[in-house]
């Protein structure tokens, strides 16, 4: 697959970010898009904890699963959009910290399908500690653009 700059890219990854109710709801934000890369933010607070005071392990794969996710689509037409259709994650250490940030990037990118992976980092006190190493295939579907 050959990537065609599109200026329009962060707008568009940014505009599918905010019609994510999900993302909206654990209150993770996008703040970098570039092609191929992506990173999620998101804050540590009482309502993604488990019972050991954790960010939830379920929260965890959810920004993996997007910031992978949307690496893949930097890299796709405009015209179509992607879908997961497989991810394993291993979840390394506790997810503890003031926030989480999720890492994805494009390890093969192909017409119809794409390898990403991303690492998820808790940040406590500044230093960042790996707590989830993901490995996803994205979907392309071309001609079908989102809602």
């Amino acid at each position: 697959m050959t990537h065609n700059p599109d200026p329009q890219l962060v707008e568009r990854i940014v505009a599918s970010f905010e019609r994510q109710s999900a993302m909206r709801l654990i209150r993770a934000t996008l703040p970098l898009v570039e092609p191929g890369r992506t990173e999620i933010h998101v804050p540590h607070w009482d309502g993604i904890e488990q019972q050991h005071g954790f960010v939830h392990g379920g929260v965890v794969g959810m920004i993996a699963d997007s910031a992978a996710g949307y690496a893949a689509m930097t890299l796709v037409p405009a015209s179509a959009s992607v879908l997961t259709v497989e991810y394993k994650m291993n979840l390394v250490a506790p997810a503890d910290g003031e926030k989480l940030i999720a890492r994805g990037e494009v390890l093969r990118p192909g017409r119809t399908l794409i390898v990403t992976r991303a690492e998820v980092f808790a940040v406590k006190d500044g230093r960042e500690t790996l707590c989830a190493l993901m490995q996803q295939t994205i979907m392309v579907m071309h001609g079908k653009a989102e809602k």
